[in-house]
């Protein structure tokens, strides 16, 4: 539930990084986070987000899949400025792959290292990681406002995500907004739903 976000930082040295104490973000707590996102963007040369959001996703994955969207959205964020290096969490199950897919949408002369947990490894990955999780965090208490209701993380490890997304599509009918119905989980709450009703004509 909620938007896809990807976090970009862009810096001549992560001294300034490390002295922050950055670290993946998933190990942070949310006032942390908060706290080092207002430093990281103002310690780095450059920095920012790209945002695809859950009906996006689910109209791009009518014909590719979720790694290619990953693959353009980390393409599109890393050539907003001219760098020599880029250090990337990969989101591929195949490092070597995905970093070789991410050269050919590049086309140009760069050193790309692409590591499963490299925001645990990399001072600017995890650097990256906290600005895309603030930026999804706050994008979600957005979408917990506008439904005027704890909705949960949006993660599908959430069982709060999960039951309103369910409860929502059992009184529905149909999957509420800022959710991905590509997702399998998703598509077949639908399906179950839709089954029950036709069995109780």
């Amino acid at each position: 539930m909620g938007p896809l976000v990807v976090g970009v930082v862009y810096v001549e040295t992560d001294k300034d990084l490390k002295a922050i104490g950055v670290k993946d973000s998933k190990k942070l707590t949310p006032r942390t986070r908060e706290r080092m996102f207002d430093q990281i963007t103002s310690a780095a040369d450059h920095w920012c987000t790209v945002v695809m959001s859950s009906e996006d996703i689910d109209e791009q994955r009518k014909t590719i899949t979720l790694n290619e969207i990953e693959l353009n959205m980390f393409a599109e964020g890393v050539s907003k400025w001219d760098t020599v290096q880029i250090l990337a969490d990969c989101p591929d199950i195949n490092e070597t792959a995905f970093t070789d897919r991410l050269y050919s949408k590049l086309g140009k002369d760069v050193e790309i290292i692409a590591k499963h947990k490299a925001d645990d490894t990399y001072p600017i990955v995890s650097a990256a990681s906290i600005v895309a999780k603030v930026t999804r965090d706050r994008m979600m208490e957005s979408i917990r406002e506008e439904f005027g209701k704890d909705v949960g993380s949006g993660y599908p490890s959430d069982s709060k995500t999960m039951d309103f997304i369910r409860n929502w599509i059992q009184e529905n009918g149909k999957a509420p907004p800022n959710v991905r119905t590509s997702w399998e989980p998703v598509r077949e709450m639908l399906s179950l739903r839709k089954n029950t009703r036709l069995d109780d004509w």
